[in-house]
């Protein structure tokens, strides 16, 4: 069979709650399914994708068992974002960074792509992930099995996701050469690219709540609890604005310091007009970031968060059979791929294998 009636299918690996697989599916990819050591992350996955979640270490995934995985006959997709957590800024202050057992896990993607040979890998990551010896080492690998490569660092407002994050993404391919996908949007809208989406964009049209509240008709429109100090502070912070916006009695003890004076990007409220900061694992803490409502007396809701990380409004994440947990959805939301972003990347793909068919 050759590669023009051929289908692909697509098995996500490090997959959480499934941005990643959403995205490729909105583009048109069957993905077989996701794999992943967080069990906690299976009802989210599998609600709401046509996937399933196997909960496994990727450690302990063999060639032949991801093999066995997709159809005899058809064009193999591996994908995948190992955790990125050792290759964060944060971890550079680290010195023992490289013994963190998620150190490895792109290296043990990097043996399963040359036992398994798919025709098509993509992964994402951090951007700081590029100058480390795991991820050259992945190139390098992908170059000696001629694979064609493109990989760089992507803006995410640039391709649809309303908030300023930076990811790596790679995609290399066996049949032929394949390239990242072009942007479709701009700051203010250029010749055929659609402007910049905003925070107001994204989730301007939920209902009004307060702190500590969970929405009627959304239980993910979920806030949490703030202190009164952090009230306060709130009332006096200006969108775009920072910490030094309030009196100076609210300010906390280490910006009421000349050391502390550099750290503005913490206690702010964001701008309707602008895309989000970054979403981290705790969008929903006022005092971690960027995360104050533009206009409400509260941080983020989790439905807020995952709408400007691109999951549908509609995306399913509390599992009725488990205490929800703020903190848990949390980290689940804050490490996915921005499904947009993923849409993007998977049509990029789409488009590659129309190009290796029409040759």
């Amino acid at each position: 069979m050759d590669n023009k009636s051929k289908s692909i299918s697509a098995v996500d690996l490090f997959c959480g709650v499934g941005g990643l697989t959403y995205g490729l599916e909105q583009a048109g990819i069957k993905v077989i399914a996701g794999i992943d050591i967080d069990e906690t992350c299976k009802y989210a996955y599998e609600e709401n994708n046509e996937a399933d979640f196997i909960c496994k270490d990727i450690a302990s995934v063999t060639d032949e068992y991801l093999s066995s995985l997709y159809p005899e006959d058809g064009i193999k997709l591996l994908v995948g974002c190992a955790p990125c957590q050792p290759f964060s800024p944060h971890a550079y202050k680290k010195k023992d960074r490289e013994s963190d057992e998620k150190w490895g896990l792109l290296s043990k993607m990097q043996q399963i792509v040359e036992d398994v040979k798919p025709e098509i890998v993509s992964i994402e990551n951090v951007p700081p992930i590029k100058t480390q010896e795991v991820f050259t080492d992945f190139v390098s690998m992908l170059d000696d099995l001629d694979y064609q490569i493109d990989y760089d660092v992507l803006y995410c407002p640039d391709y649809g996701v309303p908030q300023k994050r930076r990811r790596l993404v790679l995609v290399a391919s066996k049949l032929g050469e394949i390239s990242l996908p072009s942007e479709t949007h701009a700051p203010s809208g250029r010749n055929d690219l659609e402007p910049y989406l905003t925070v107001e964009d994204a989730i301007d049209n939920l209902p009004e709540i307060a702190d500590g509240q969970v929405c009627d008709t959304d239980p993910l429109h979920w806030t949490r609890k703030l202190a009164e100090i952090n009230k306060k502070r709130l009332r006096q912070s200006k969108p775009g604005g920072t910490w030094l916006d309030w009196d100076f009695e609210l300010r906390a003890p280490c910006h009421q310091k000349p050391s502390g004076q550099t750290y503005k990007s913490v206690y702010a409220r964001m701008e309707w007009d602008q895309p989000s900061p970054t979403i981290t694992t705790q969008f929903y803490n006022f005092g971690t970031g960027r995360f104050g409502h533009p206009v409400q007396d509260r941080a983020l809701s989790l439905r807020e968060g995952a709408l400007l990380q691109t999951f549908p409004q509609d995306y399913d994440f509390i599992d009725p059979s488990v205490p929800a947990s703020i903190t848990r959805l949390g980290v689940h939301i804050g490490n996915a791929v921005p499904v947009q972003l993923a849409t993007v990347i998977g049509q990029s793909i789409q488009d590659h294998l129309q190009e290796v068919i029409h040759e």
